[in-house]
Formats: C-alpha cells, sequence, structure tokens
C-alpha cells in the first residue's frame, strides 16, 4: 500500500499523484511542482497582449469576456478628443482638449462620459462638464447628432476605433447651440406640423380594422418610416441653413410616407400645397448629400423626386379645374 509522504493519505492503486493534496509522490520523496503548476496555469491562461496561450487551440476558443478585455495590438493607451464648447447661445466659442483612457468597442458618447466624470482638459486645467443631448444610446431617438471629424453623425454608433485620431467633436451648424454639444431642434418639428406629418383620427375610441395595405407598399413606407428625426440631413443639405427657408429633406420625405397611406391620403392636398410654398420642394438643389449621411438610409432623394411627380399633376390637375 502506497502511502503520501507529504500529508499520509493513502495514494490510488498504480497512481502518484495524492487525491488530497496533489502531492507528486516519488521515490525519492514529494517532487518540486511549483514551476509545473506555474507552467500548466500559464498555459490555461488568456494572453492579454492578444490571441490565446491555450495549447492546441485557435484564438477562436478565447471566451468573450477574455476578448474584450484584449487591447488590440498598436492601439493607444489615451483617446485625444478635441471638443467645440459654447457656454451660451450667444456666448464665444472655444476648443478644449480631453485625454480619455481606450477601451475596445466604446463610443464617442463614452468618450464624453469620460469627461464628464472628470472634467478636466489634457493640459490639466478643471473646467465644467460637457454638454450634449442623448437618450437611447442605440441610434433611435436621434438627439446625439453631432459634427465627427467634420461629417454629421449620431454621437452613439460613432466608434473610437473607427475613427482617425485627435477626435474632433463639434454641434451642428445650422441649428442654433443651446451649450457645448446641444442645439435646438425645433425647427424640423415646425416644418412637420406645416406638412401636416401625422394622420387625423375620428377619436379614441375602437374604430375597428384599419385599412388593408399590400405587402410590398408596407415594405416601401417602412423605409420611409425609419426617420428620427436627428437632422443629419438638413445639416449636409448646402440649401438648408437659418437664413433658408427650405424646410429640408426630412419634411419632404414624410409627406411622401404619409400621402402613400390610405388613411393619410384623404390629406394629400394639404401636404401638397404646402410643399408648393416657398421653402418646399422647388427650393431642393439635388446636391444628394441629405442621402449620403443618413445613418438609416432613407431613400430621400426618391421621395424627392415623388413630390416633384406629385406637385407637377396636382398643379396641372388643379389648372384644368378652373
Amino acid at each position: 500500500m502506497a502511502i503520501c509522504n507529504q500529508c499520509g493519505e493513502r495514494l490510488p492503486e498504480g497512481k502518484s499523484v495524492c487525491p488530497e493534496c496533489g502531492a507528486i509522490n516519488t521515490s525519492e520523496g514529494v517532487a518540486d511542482v511549483s514551476r509545473e503548476t506555474a507552467d500548466s496555469e500559464s498555459d490555461r491562461r488568456p494572453n492579454l497582449k492578444g490571441g490565446s496561450n491555450l495549447k492546441g487551440e485557435n484564438e477562436e476558443n478565447v471566451t468573450d469576456t477574455a476578448r474584450m478585455r484584449v487591447k488590440p495590438e498598436g492601439s493607444p493607451d489615451v483617446i485625444r478628443i478635441k471638443v467645440k464648447r459654447q457656454d451660451s447661445t450667444d456666448g464665444p466659442s472655444r476648443w478644449e482638449e480631453f485625454d480619455v483612457p481606450y477601451r475596445k468597442g466604446i463610443n464617442v458618447l463614452t468618450c464624453l462620459m469620460d469627461i464628464q466624470k472628470n472634467p478636466v482638459t489634457a493640459h490639466g486645467k478643471k473646467t465644467t462638464p460637457v454638454v450634449w443631448d442623448s437618450n437611447c444610446l442605440e441610434e433611435v431617438c436621434g438627439a446625439c447628432s453631432m459634427i465627427i471629424n467634420g461629417r454629421v453623425r449620431q454621437g452613439c454608433t460613432a466608434l473610437v476605433d473607427k475613427l482617425d485620431t485627435p477626435i474632433t467633436v463639434a454641434p451642428m451648424t445650422k441649428f442654433p447651440v443651446v451649450r457645448d454639444l446641444m442645439v435646438d431642434r425645433s425647427r424640423i418639428f415646425e416644418a412637420f406640423k406645416k406638412v401636416h406629418a401625422w394622420i387625423d383620427i375620428d377619436g379614441t375610441h375602437d374604430l375597428g380594422p384599419g385599412p388593408r395595405v399590400a405587402p410590398e407598399v408596407q415594405a416601401a413606407r417602412y423605409d420611409l418610416s425609419r426617420c428620427m428625426a436627428c437632422c443629419c440631413c438638413m445639416e449636409a443639405c448646402p440649401q438648408y441653413g437659418p437664413v433658408s427657408q427650405f424646410i429640408g429633406p426630412a419634411a419632404l420625405n414624410q409627406v411622401r410616407l404619409f400621402n402613400e397611406h390610405p388613411s393619410g391620403n384623404l390629406n394629400k392636398d394639404v401636404r401638397l400645397n404646402a410643399v408648393m410654398e416657398p421653402g418646399g420642394v422647388t427650393d431642393c438643389g439635388n446636391a444628394q448629400n441629405c442621402v449620403k449621411v443618413c445613418p438609416k438610409e432613407i431613400p430621400l432623394t426618391d421621395s424627392i423626386a415623388y413630390l416633384y411627380r406629385e406637385t407637377t399633376w396636382y398643379s396641372l390637375l388643379g389648372w384644368l379645374k378652373k
């Protein structure tokens, strides 16, 4: 009967490793397993420099949690961000630079949150937290529109790993600045009111099933309905601005959306008359910047072309009726 030389427990027949203390028993006593144990543990430990130390396995076998902690090779330890700031609507603007710690997969809003926690510039000067507008953090609300590296886009989907550094962040230029990166977007909602961008109902009581809509029409209207009033199209449009009457691509798209609905079609004349006024569809310069920057890839230029046809026929029929 074999006995463990370290703890004195009985060893299994034909085995040299003690099941109680884990000691390896030899004819000369207990073997020194400290180096062997360390080597085996290092073989099982994820390599934090990238890749995997799992013997005989590929990098794909590393757990998702371990992979999220791995910093991509060549990534910076800190990210330099330049933020255009303005304390009030009429106040002067200025640029401030900040350094935030790098983590894999973070977006611009995460960086702004880091600055909010510790509002100290890259030069060590204390300042006020940066103000911006956001809500959903998943590109649904449209509130976090800002100019990032010279291009208008949503801050929540602007991943740091895909941006050139230093990252510049500024408010949209076509809307009044409230403070820092927050702007007043009320003008787009006034445009929605002008074009009657809703469907009237008779009341809140049960009206029964609505009109049937063909699947192909539903699919086309779904693309149009994805607008979240982010104002990216209006910021990129050269025809739209503080001194321009142009209502912008978003409102024109809403006219098509509701005019193609069986119930919304009842107010088709109201909407077409609205976009035939000054600031309507004829003010579009066909630059097509709107469709390039739309985060929802809405076919805005198709909607504008649709309105050109509809308003032409509407004008012609109106002239013939006189």
